[in-house]
């Protein structure tokens, strides 16, 4: 995922050779929770099942097996491209060790983010409230005495 230019100086500056070996000297280019390959074609879908080209069978959300799906399920399948990121166990873009870099698929880093994204969105609109009732006055204005 692309970094927000605010946050960009949260990040060390050897943050691309960082992200790189996360990605694929340790994770060898795969997402380290469902497994799906960086840079890759796949059928998915809607529940998270992925078709794995390499082992000719379909996998679940935590690289399992997973049972074929039917007719209709397999008419609801779509086609996604893949792409790896480091993301940061903690959503502390500051907290650069190993261990609290995983590399995840953008499905299963969005998921990992999906609370904390959450909490941001109401974070976010509630400080677009106050401001809307700061300068914007959710209430009627008196009526001026010019009128008298």
């Amino acid at each position: 995922m692309p970094i927000r230019a605010e946050f960009r100086p949260l990040y060390p500056p050897h943050w691309k050779a960082l992200s790189a070996e996360v990605r694929f000297v340790r994770a060898r280019g795969r997402c380290e929770r469902c497994g799906r390959p960086h840079a890759c074609r796949l059928r998915c879908l809607p529940d998270g099942r992925w078709w794995d080209e390499a082992s000719r069978t379909w996998r679940d959300g935590r690289n399992r097996p997973a049972r074929w799906p039917d007719l209709t399920e397999a008419a609801a399948s779509r086609t996604t491209f893949v792409v790896l990121a480091a993301a940061h166990l903690n959503h502390d873009p500051r907290d650069n060790r190993l261990r609290n870099l995983r590399a995840l698929c953008q499905r299963c880093h969005l998921a990992h983010d999906r609370a904390h994204h959450r909490a941001q969105r109401w974070r976010t609109f509630r400080r677009r409230w106050a401001l809307g009732d700061l300068f914007l006055g959710p209430y009627d204005l008196p009526p001026s005495n010019a009128s008298r």
